[in-house]
């Protein structure tokens, strides 16, 4: 067994981002806002790719990767929009991988890349630099030790999962993966996914934050980051910008959905005002008392944010589209 370990230090700086990351997700799971916006989520999957994309140089607009996805004619290089529908399956792929699995790892970077780079979803062969103009700033590991370099890193993942926080872990893994440049192409994009992967396994609320959109904004401050990092031969800058991605785009999203917080929790309070506990009621009966009128309203408006939260049972919760559910309020 190898004795891996990336260099890196927790410091307080790191624990005091962790903690307010935890205080802004746990308001945001309170309100199940994302849940019940699927309109948001879209905005935000689309905001994720387009600015990831646009970090590695693909220059089509948020409106034409909107175009892209929806199936739209869009007009500009084929391999950007090739580039964006890789994309987009890439991310749809998000909530089946197991972030501790390279096989799955490279799954993706096949989807990712497909039709726009040669050895998609191999590892590199050739040699690999990042380059600053016609500089070259940082010489990658030799491709012969590329792939026990990454079983090396996964290991470690799984070994010490339970150990790190997710937040660290995943900031460390994205580092790491990016000075080892696994692959020819197609770096920069897996790695940001992949953060996303190891955190949603983690809380689900990080299958729709587009913390791409914020890396984009500080892009350079991104690179330079990864730059020192190589430097001073730990992640921990690295992990501390990453950090403070996430706690921005926490504060950004948060910003967006106070009013579905409120209606969410309004909704709720008029649903359990109607029922009494552990007096099973029908979809029919809610509907009536609520002066609801279709169903769908019912379900997401009312009872999935009601159930979602604990307030409400199913008289047949293995069967929950049975015609014959009723539902009642428990006592919490």
């Amino acid at each position: 067994m190898s004795n891996y370990i990336p260099p890196f230090e927790i410091n307080n700086n790191m624990l005091s981002l962790v903690s307010d990351i935890m205080e802004k997700i746990g308001r945001l799971d309170n309100s199940l806002s994302l849940d019940k916006n699927p309109r948001l989520r879209k905005q935000n999957r689309i905001n994720s790719i387009h600015s990831s994309l646009a970090i590695e140089n693909n220059n089509l607009s948020y409106e034409q990767v909107v175009d892209v996805i929806n199936d739209k004619l869009v007009m500009g290089p084929q391999k950007e929009i090739q580039e964006v529908k890789n994309a987009y399956n890439a991310y749809e792929m998000l909530t089946e991988l197991n972030p501790y699995s390279l096989d799955d790892l490279k799954k993706v970077h096949g989807v990712m890349t497909f039709l726009t780079v040669k050895e998609s979803g191999e590892f590199r062969k050739g040699s690999e630099g990042v380059f600053d103009g016609d500089k070259c700033i940082f010489i990658c590991p030799p491709a012969d030790r590329v792939k026990s370099l990454m079983e090396d890193l996964f290991n470690w993942m799984k070994e010490n999962k339970d150990n790190i926080h997710p937040l660290i872990l995943s900031s460390i893994f994205h580092y790491e993966f990016v000075f080892i440049h696994p692959f020819s192409d197609g770096n920069g994009r897996t790695a940001r996914l992949w953060q996303n992967i190891i955190l949603y396994n983690w809380k689900r609320i990080f299958e729709y934050l587009p913390i791409e959109s914020r890396i984009h904004k500080y892009q350079e401050e991104y690179y330079n980051v990864i730059a020192k990092s190589h430097i001073n031969g730990n992640s921990n800058e690295f992990i501390e910008f990453m950090l403070k991605m996430i706690n921005e785009t926490l504060d950004e999203v948060s910003n967006t959905v106070p009013d579905i917080v409120d209606n969410t929790t309004i909704n709720i309070n008029k649903l359990l005002d109607v029922m009494e506990i552990n007096k099973p009621m029908t979809s029919k009966e809610l509907m009536d008392k609520l002066n609801i009128k279709t169903k769908e309203t019912l379900r997401s408006g009312y009872l999935d944010p009601a159930i979602n939260a604990g307030y409400i049972k199913l008289t047949i919760p293995d069967k929950p589209t049975s015609k014959n559910q009723m539902y009642y309020k428990v006592n919490k």
